[in-house]
């Protein structure tokens, strides 16, 4: 089944509800297939892709007029029913690809494609100092509302213990993502910065691989169309006048021995990050005790006159203003306290999420 002419989405895909309003995909098909040359380019070889959130799937036929020998496997993850009406046909014309009727949203969606739906079986294991995973790679468009944003800190949070995908290596991923996202991710302005922003840079690598120019205007590349007054749930959609869109990423995770965030750390990092980041524009050396009682004492661990030079953190820094390194020396001198408070459960529905998942299987 051909896909409408873009321009016509409208006519055929609503963009209302709470399932989909919040939902933007590629439409134009000449953007789709540069975005599939930059994500699969030449030179790829035998590719086993997961994407998730494809819509109806104009980067998705993108991808399979690539030539054949650059991906072997299309695992598309979509349960939107309008959208699966021209996602099928795909699969029945191709057998490279693989429907999995369930929402991008929930973890559950991914973490059954290794044991329960065998599609992951002739995937290799690579150990994480021998590169970039050749084969498996990892592609989507984000929700514009906050699940998008909470989807892309899971994903990051999965990778210094090396869970979901990462299970089989550093595997490469690539995000259709707002400039909201993207700009929190890497905090191009000060008001910018966050916890996203602080464990997108500790865990990965990332970067534009297309120039937001050539995105632009956003009604020429995307469904669905935006207005000047336009709103998608709590977040603007993209304005037109002013240039506002999306943004295509290309993220990689670190090698162990350059990532900060260290095994069995993720969640000191986020208890600690959580709670600082409530203080942001307080001092560090004024935050530091709300993060549990007589934790004042880190104060002289990190400033003092025993502190060596370049270890030391300026703890009169406001919370929002600390660089990577010093949020580096923070989590150090927080986790060889002995007095750390022991109950870190993050409480966000994902990670708590994953963490009872986690605890079911140990017990």
């Amino acid at each position: 089944m051909e896909l409408p002419e873009h321009l016509f989405w409208r006519e055929h895909f609503t963009a209302t509800g709470p399932v989909i309003r919040d939902r933007v995909t590629v439409s134009n098909p000449e953007t789709a297939r540069l975005l599939a040359e930059r994500f699969v380019p030449e030179g790829s070889e035998g590719k086993v892709i997961v994407e998730a959130y494809p819509g109806p799937g104009a980067l998705t036929r993108a991808l399979l007029d690539l030539p054949k020998n650059r991906i072997r496997r299309l695992i598309i993850i979509e349960n939107h029913e309008p959208y699966l009406a021209y996602l099928r046909p795909l699969a029945a014309a191709d057998p490279r690809v693989q429907i999995i009727e369930k929402s991008g949203w929930f973890w559950s969606s991914y973490e059954n494609l290794g044991d329960e739906q065998h599609l992951l079986g002739d995937v290799p294991r690579i150990p994480w100092d021998q590169g970039v995973h050749p084969s498996l790679q990892f592609i989507s468009h984000l929700p514009l509302d906050i699940h998008g944003e909470q989807l892309m800190s899971q994903i990051l949070r999965s990778i210094p213990d090396q869970q979901w995908l990462f299970q089989y290596g550093r595997v490469p991923m690539n995000f259709i993502l707002s400039d909201w996202v993207w700009q929190r991710m890497e905090a191009l302005a000060a008001s910018h910065i966050c916890k996203l922003t602080i464990i997108s840079r500790a865990v990965a690598s990332s970067r534009l691989i297309v120039p937001h120019r050539v995105l632009t205007p956003y009604n020429a590349h995307f469904h669905p169309l935006a207005t000047a007054s336009a709103t998608l749930g709590v977040i603007p959609l993209p304005r037109p006048d002013n240039g506002d869109g999306n943004e295509m990423v290309q993220m990689g995770p670190f090698e162990e021995g350059t990532m900060l965030i260290g095994r069995r750390m993720l969640d000191k990092w986020d208890y600690v990050l959580r709670k600082l980041f409530v203080l942001k524009a307080s001092k560090l050396r004024k935050a530091l005790p709300s993060l549990a009682p007589g934790a004042a004492v880190l104060i002289k661990r990190l400033d003092g006159p025993d502190v060596a030079p370049d270890e030391r953190v300026d703890t009169t820094k406001m919370i929002r203003e600390l660089t990577l390194r010093d949020w580096y020396y923070v989590m150090k001198v927080f986790d060889r306290w002995p007095f750390a408070p022991e109950d870190l459960l993050v409480t966000d529905g994902l990670s708590r999420d994953r963490h009872n998942r986690n605890s079911e299987r140990n017990s």
